[in-house]
């Protein structure tokens, strides 16, 4: 489906639905990105590298393998391998997300701001378990 300017929120956002998990986390970044970049059109270069480290994902392969592995130990149908497989995947999530708040700290510090009044206004919510 191709997206156009004529059509409604609600039409693009049933194209969205028909995303994968990780197509979808991309397209959610981008969509932040973009509504930054119109917020302050002119981003200082360092800040906008921030924004785009800050929205980066885990390549959609590796998001996805993440999220099978996940669906089959919640299932319990994991075997040896693939939880030794999901333990260093865990470590790669978890490493990619200490960066991701490093970034937000910098960006923060560099806009004098709190660290959750950026993120608010990001609209980046800590996970739930947090």
């Amino acid at each position: 489906m191709q997206v156009t300017p004529s059509m409604s929120v609600n039409e693009i956002l049933k194209a969205a639905h028909r995303l994968d998990s990780p197509e979808l986390e991309q397209l959610v970044s981008q969509v932040i990105v973009l509504q930054a970049q119109r917020r302050a059109p002119s981003l200082p270069q360092k800040e906008a590298e921030l924004l785009r480290k800050i929205n980066q994902g885990l390549p959609a392969d590796i998001q996805a393998r993440y999220d099978h592995l996940i669906a089959k130990r919640r299932s319990e149908s994991l075997s040896d391998d693939e939880y030794r497989e999901l333990l260093q995947l865990t470590e790669l999530a978890e490493n990619h997300d200490v960066r991701r708040i490093e970034y937000l700290a910098e960006l923060a510090d560099l806009r004098r701001q709190p660290l959750i009044a950026l993120m608010d206004e990001l609209g980046i919510h800590p996970p739930d378990y947090a």
